[in-house]
């Protein structure tokens, strides 16, 4: 990890934690499901994949129900999002039949299990973005920004440092280097560290967006996103590591623990902002799944079921929608054409 040098940066050292080919945490083991160390919302309810299906199909109306167009998942985990909302597309042929389905994954271990559990035959596994068709395309990205590695930067005394982790002795501890902050606005071509003390961003998961937002921008349509986080100027220090389904030392575990983030959504807000082709919508989960008819699905599969069954429906809605659970804490952004209407889940 640290080859020749005493110290790496955060990014680098998460980059290492999670992605190493032989050692990463999503390279070598399959996290995901009752079995894993967490459950995603797909696993939580097939309800919530149903909704996603249902937006899709909306959206592709409004985007003029192209002959031809791109699905993306951006990191799909176990498989189970893209395999309940295939078996929702079967029931609209002329979408499914235009639509070429597409995985954009970076673990050969989950793409295994994701081909599993999928088991349809025009689905199509990517790690870059060079061999996307120049088509319309949906970009859907549940729990996705939250994976990438991040940098952190800290104000002491007028004095920015970018933080480190060092190898000191048998152990990790974390360091600091002064940075010149002037150059790294520069670099990033973003002023965010005004009237800051603290940033936490991810350099790669800006140029994710970026890259989406300029096919978007030049061959519509929209990317979806669905992620924890929180919409505010002021940065927060949001890091964490989970191991064995508990919070644990993030220099501890190394390759055995998630490393995750919250997002920033006012940072992707000013991001979308700076292409006047693009806008976006913003609310949370409990409001996007509300308006997308989640209680009334719910009402429906329940009806002549057993009372245990029909409670544990409502049971895994619950942890979706209350804002207590996922309700609140999840939020949900969609980034499109500014010509393109489509307001489905976003209606206030």
């Amino acid at each position: 990890m640290f080859k020749k040098k005493r110290s790496i940066t955060l990014d680098n050292f998460i980059e290492y934690c999670l992605y190493d080919k032989k050692n990463g945490y999503y390279m070598t083991k399959n996290p995901f499901g009752i079995t894993g160390d967490f459950i995603t919302a797909p696993n939580i309810s097939r309800l919530f994949s149903e909704m996603i299906a249902i937006w899709a199909i909306d959206f592709w109306e409004n985007l003029g129900c192209p002959k031809k167009f791109n699905l993306i998942e951006l990191g799909a985990g176990n498989g189970e999002m893209m395999k309940i909302m295939i078996e929702s597309f079967k029931r609209f042929p002329t979408f499914l039949n235009c639509c070429k389905i597409i995985i954009h994954e970076k673990s050969p271990k989950l793409i295994k299990t994701q081909k599993d559990k999928i088991k349809y035959k025009n689905v199509e596994w990517i790690k870059n973005f060079k061999s996307l068709n120049k088509l319309p395309s949906i970009f859907l990205a549940n729990e996705f920004f939250d994976a990438i590695p991040i940098k952190q930067f800290t104000k002491e005394k007028k004095i920015w440092y970018e933080r480190l982790v060092k190898s000191s002795k048998n152990s990790l501890i974390f360091d600091k280097k002064k940075i010149n902050i002037k150059k790294l606005e520069n670099k990033t071509n973003f002023k965010f560290f005004k009237n800051q003390n603290f940033i936490e961003y991810s350099p790669k998961g800006i140029k994710y967006l970026k890259d989406i937002m300029k096919f978007i921008d030049r061959y519509k349509g929209g990317l979806l996103i669905i992620d924890y986080g929180y919409y505010k100027k002021k940065f927060q220090n949001t890091l964490k590591a989970i191991y064995n389904k508990k919070h644990s030392n993030l220099l501890e575990n190394i390759g055995k623990s998630d490393i995750t983030h919250n997002i920033n959504y006012h940072l992707f807000d000013k991001i979308v902002k700076s292409n006047k082709n693009l806008n976006n919508k913003y609310t949370t989960q409990k409001k996007f799944l509300t308006n997308l008819g989640i209680f009334k699905r719910a009402e429906i599969l329940s009806k002549n079921k057993k009372f245990s069954e029909k409670a544990d429906i409502f049971y895994r809605i619950k942890r979706l929608t209350d804002d207590e659970q996922m309700g609140d804490l999840f939020k949900v952004m969609l980034i499109k054409n500014s010509s393109i209407k489509s307001q489905l889940g976003f209606e206030n």
